[in-house]
């Protein structure tokens, strides 16, 4: 599609734009204007305005109003927009804000990289540049916070997670299940993050921002819609903790065999051997611990809190396998003895034969966490150089 126009890709592409729009007459029919130089496939979401909104929409007969009845919140404008333009058809929908902080000139940029991306699956954001010196302070500082929350929930590195200048997949997103509670602006970060975990891909094209103080109006409350986002990242940073990392890690596994999977995702990582042998101890010493249950949610947490290996450090944490616990007890037991100066005989068939735990809790206690703790130095050094050799060495893959 070289060579064809914007207008004609967004119809090749089955493209609409969708708006939300609250109270926002004043800029409302300069953005309006500025999409119709591009296409008349407009779905405006009218959410319950009180001003001159629908006035301005009543005279634009080629577009698609939208009316609801109160004004419930962005998040809710955006499902209804989308669910109401896959009826009619449409694969993605390019959404930008009615407050006149967006140029619908930037749209072609939208468009171009769907159509250079092989990859058509794709979430695509407008980047605002939030370090131009005409953007508010406040809204620099908030999409910083948010970036980051953005990163520690998904992996996902994005300068500007909260821009609403995007292109949503809205056909290959319909199956997602979005929360009833996203009404507002936590309604874009799920759309990220659940679109991101069901395998779409997203990054960022530049865009151009207006701030203008006497003309736009803007219904973001920095305090209540700061506070549904941190209650939103919160629960995806769980759900990626108890559920995702482990899910995309043993998907990973079966795909590609334990003999392909270590070559490749573990000894071949880009990871420097130094973090990689930090990795091991992190792994080796959760997996020694006393923390029984939990192995894997700490251990994936401080991976990703400490920026290391989440691989390694889960792999490595799996000492603790079912089969290798009662082995892990005895070595526990008897390093708390040594510990202690005690002489208490343990064996295999005590361990598996009605132990009680609670009569030795002091011993295997100590023992336990001398014993990660030794175990986690010497394996993670022992890591460090053996990494260090292999990152010299080309590894093959057989298979």
């Amino acid at each position: 599609m070289a060579n064809l126009t914007t207008t004609q890709k967004l119809k090749q592409y089955k493209c609409c734009v969708v708006i939300p729009t609250y109270n926002n007459h004043k800029t409302l029919k300069r953005v309006l204007d500025g999409v119709l130089a591009f296409t008349e496939d407009i779905i405006v979401v009218n959410d319950g305005s009180t001003d001159a909104t629908t006035e301005i929409l009543d005279s634009y007969s080629q577009i698609i109003h939208l009316k609801k009845p109160k004004n419930t919140g962005k998040g809710t404008a955006l499902k209804m927009g989308f669910k109401y333009s896959v009826s009619l058809g449409f694969d993605y929908a390019i959404t930008l804000d009615s407050d006149g902080q967006h140029f619908p000139k930037d749209i072609p940029n939208f468009i171009d990289a769907l159509d250079h991306s092989k990859n058509k699956n794709i979430l695509i954001i407008g980047d605002r540049n939030m370090n131009e010196a005409d953007v508010f302070a406040q809204s620099a500082k908030g999409n910083r916070v948010s970036s980051f929350w953005m990163y520690a929930a998904t992996g996902l590195r994005l300068n500007d997670s909260q821009s609403g200048f995007r292109l949503y997949p809205i056909k290959s997103m319909d199956f997602i299940k979005f929360m009833k509670s996203t009404k507002k602006f936590e309604f874009e970060i799920e759309a990220i993050v659940k679109s991101f975990w069901a395998g779409v891909e997203v990054f960022h094209v530049p865009i151009d921002i207006l701030y203008d103080p006497e003309e736009r109006v803007s219904h973001f409350r920095p305090f209540m819609d700061i506070a549904r986002m941190v209650v939103v990242y919160t629960w995806f940073l769980l759900v990626r903790l108890f559920y995702i990392t482990p899910r995309n890690f043993f998907r990973k596994l079966k795909k590609k065999g334990i003999k392909r999977f270590f070559v490749e995702d573990v000894l071949r990582h880009q990871d420097s051997p130094k973090k990689k042998g930090l990795s091991i101890a992190l792994g080796v010493f959760l997996g020694l611990s006393p923390l029984w249950g939990f192995h894997t949610v700490i251990v994936i947490f401080l991976a990703i809190l400490f920026r290391l290996n989440k691989i390694i450090a889960l792999v490595f944490s799996n000492i603790s396998l079912p089969p290798f616990i009662p082995f892990v007890l005895l070595l526990s037991l008897q390093v708390g003895d040594w510990v202690l100066g005690q002489e208490t005989h343990y064996s295999i068939e005590d361990i598996r034969e009605n132990f009680d735990m609670f009569q030795h809790l002091k011993t295997y206690l100590i023992g336990s966490i001398t014993l990660s703790t030794v175990s986690a130095v010497v394996f993670g050094i022992l890591g460090y150089f053996i990494f260090s050799v292999l990152d010299r060495k080309k590894i093959p893959v057989n298979g």
